[in-house]
C-alpha cells in the first residue's frame, strides 16, 4: 500500500487538457468581470467629466 502512495505522490505526468480548460475558463470570467467593472465605472467617470467640461 505505501508503494502505491509513494507512486501517485511522485507521479509528474503533465496536466491534462481538462485542466487547461478549467484554467483557461477561470481566467477567462476574471477578465470578462473585470472588463465589465472597469466599463462601468469609466463610463460614469467619463460622463461627469464631460457635464464638467461642458459648464
Amino acid at each position: 500500500m505505501s508503494d502505491f502512495i509513494r507512486r501517485i505522490r511522485s507521479d509528474d505526468e503533465g496536466q491534462d487538457i481538462a485542466e487547461y480548460a478549467v484554467m483557461l475558463a477561470v481566467i477567462l470570467v476574471i477578465v470578462v468581470g473585470t472588463i465589465r467593472l472597469i466599463g462601468a465605472n469609466s463610463n460614469t467617470v467619463f460622463s461627469s467629466v464631460a457635464s464638467a467640461v461642458a459648464q
